[in-house]
């Protein structure tokens, strides 16, 4: 059998390279251990094994809960931002429950309703960018997939009380928007109220002006109950368990806001990785653009979500620019032998679905934005991963695959965007994410002319 290979690194500088340059740290290690690593990384275990051999990952993956378990103590590090009580810090039957609950609400019927709406925030928030005039990519995006997120969750983006809650998410998020930042994440000693001047302060003071806005709606909807509605907030508080119990306001609140954290975060930044590198390869964009033209007026989101180039640009930006970096932890319960491994019980696994993109065996040429190389081959679900897999697997897949192809049809179909210069954009931790560290600097030079544009709005259902 083959042994595991340790990081030579001292573990100081391991934690220290994890959080200020996660990326770096994980391709120097890939380069000298091609399928796995025993890491010494902050926040996820004392040692952990990272691995990106598909083989490995797809026995990990298939083997949930039985040979393997993904313990919800692991995931300590998302408890400041999410709570105790979201189906992400839950285990056993309890999460298994609150996934069946929730997923319906991203699936079916409900996406038609998300198609519709993504394409008309798109239009609105790209129509009050000013013309000639540099803006930041990330940020549209943000706008964008966070209303589209908060009809999800309440069926809403207007009003008041959405408008603040808006706000005050982009504010707090915005807290962990650079490795420095982020590092009050991974370190509990840096958790200390100084004040509102000190940053963690002002991400306390954030999250209760989040929290009393929550809190505030769910009241609301308790004492004017309307079975009819459709958004997440309805049917969680219409949903009882076995014992025909119903969520309290605190589990409430904590699903609410891991949806709304998770939901838009990880979609903005892959929508403003798509523009940079479709601005950067025209080629590429060109052939986009051809087939954006050659769809109906008035073409459904489904013949949108279905165009075989576009399916390509996007999963080619989701390999390459992944937001995500790791699966969940897995813990082996049993000595297993995997692919000439040996994994001992206690041991602690990651799929690392950053480097298993990265793979020269898998992806000719990784590090080049190639589109093409996705309608020349059917990839499996553990070779490209970026929502991870498993009883973990991220619950709003469909819904940011919907979201992203339909946001970028629409802005490439109808508006005509540059880089604003020709720096190359580089990805640098947000939080526990990965961004790109300028935010895709762009200009708008206008709308298309008539005669190519595709009325890619929706038909209203």
């Amino acid at each position: 059998m083959k042994t595991i290979p340790s990081s030579k690194t001292p573990k100081l500088i391991q934690q220290l390279q994890w959080i200020f340059n996660p990326t770096g740290y994980l391709q120097t290690n890939h380069h000298r251990y091609p399928d796995l690593f025993k890491a010494n990384v902050i926040g996820l275990g004392d040692q952990v094994i990272f691995t990106s051999n598909p083989e490995i990952v797809q026995y990990i993956l298939t083997h949930d809960r039985q040979q393997f378990t993904s313990p919800s103590s692991l995931n300590q590090l998302l408890r400041p931002l999410i709570g105790d009580y979201s189906v992400i810090m839950l285990d056993g039957d309890g999460h298994r429950q609150r996934r069946q609950l929730v997923m319906p609400s991203f699936h079916g019927e409900r996406l038609k309703v998300y198609g519709d709406l993504t394409c008309r925030i798109t239009q609105d928030v790209m129509e009050k960018i000013p013309q000639n005039q540099p803006f930041l990519a990330r940020e549209i995006m943000q706008d964008i997939s966070l209303k589209v997120i908060m009809e999800a969750v309440f069926g809403v983006t207007q009003g008041e009380r959405y408008e603040e809650l808006q706000d005050r998410l982009k504010k707090m998020l915005d807290l962990f928007n650079s490795p420095i930042t982020s590092a009050f994440l991974f370190f509990p000693w840096l958790q200390k109220d100084w004040g509102s001047w000190s940053p963690w302060g002002r991400f306390l003071r954030e999250r209760q002006g989040i929290d009393q806005l929550i809190y505030a709606e769910i009241s609301d909807r308790r004492a004017n109950p309307d079975p009819d509605r459709a958004d997440i907030l309805s049917l969680l508080m219409f949903a009882t368990d076995e014992q025909g119990n119903g969520m309290n306001d605190q589990e409430l609140r904590d699903e609410l806001i891991a949806l709304l954290v998770a939901g838009h975060e990880t979609t903005a930044s892959a929508m403003a990785w798509a523009l940079y590198w479709l601005h950067g390869n025209p080629e590429i964009e060109n052939k986009l653009i051809e087939e954006l033209n050659s769809l109906p007026p008035h073409a459904e989101g489904m013949e949108i979500f279905r165009l075989p180039y576009l399916t390509a640009v996007c999963n080619e930006t989701l390999r390459l620019s992944p937001s995500a970096m790791l699966t969940f932890t897995r813990v082996a319960q049993e000595k297993v032998e995997v692919a000439g491994y040996t994994f001992e019980p206690g041991d602690m696994i990651q799929g690392c679905m950053y480097l298993t993109h990265l793979r020269e065996d898998l992806y000719p040429n990784p590090q080049q934005f190639n589109p093409q190389r996705f309608l020349d081959r059917q990839y499996t679900p553990y070779e490209f991963t970026p929502f991870g897999g498993g009883s973990r697997r991220c619950m709003g897949e469909a819904l940011a695959q919907f979201e992203m192809k339909l946001a970028i049809a629409t802005i490439m179909s109808e508006y005509r965007l540059k880089l604003a210069d020709n720096q190359p954009e580089k990805q640098q931790r947000r939080g526990l994410t990965l961004s790109p560290a300028s935010g895709v600097k762009m200009i708008l030079e206008g709308k298309r002319q008539p005669q190519t544009t595709r009325e890619l709005q929706l038909s209203r259902q």
